[in-house]
């Protein structure tokens, strides 16, 4: 017989995560999820407001229920679900405080400065942020819009 050991925890941790993101990387699935944050709905309810088949909202539901974000709840021939909003939380302000974290180490983006007095001239800075926003922008515009894929 094969001897089973426990993951540690921060592996669980980790998993969970990737979890909760995979979760919120679908539209219908945030959707359900803003749709639970009003109140409980039941399983059919919830389908009523999409235009796709019952089993793709079921197989939805499972991934955010596996993810920890919803739970069921079995009541006569219905299933309710509601929002587990302590996993939400969790997840996003980890992950928040992560970034936070990796942003303390970066040095702060430089500003245009004077090269001989070390001091910040005020038009110059203008010029260079002024560039700067217009290349993000175009940037943004010269991307084109991912294509949505679909995992069913």
């Amino acid at each position: 017989m094969k001897k089973q050991t426990k993951k540690p925890a921060a592996g669980r941790d980790e998993r969970r995560v990737q979890q909760v993101f995979h979760a919120l990387a679908a539209p219908p699935r945030r959707a359900i999820l803003r749709y639970l944050a009003e109140s409980g709905l039941t399983a059919g309810e919830i389908a009523s407001r999409f235009d796709m088949a019952k089993p793709s909202i079921s197989q939805h539901l499972t991934i955010l229920e596996t993810a920890g974000l919803i739970s069921r709840e079995k009541r006569g021939q219905f299933v309710h679900y509601a929002l587990v909003r302590a996993t939400l939380d969790k997840v996003l302000s980890g992950f928040i405080e992560e970034l936070g974290a990796a942003g303390s180490e970066a040095p702060p983006p430089s500003k245009a400065k004077n090269a001989g007095s070390g001091k910040t001239d005020p038009r110059k800075a203008a010029a260079v942020e002024t560039v700067a926003a217009e290349a993000e922008t175009a940037d943004v515009q010269a991307q084109p819009a991912p294509a949505q894929m679909s995992m069913f």
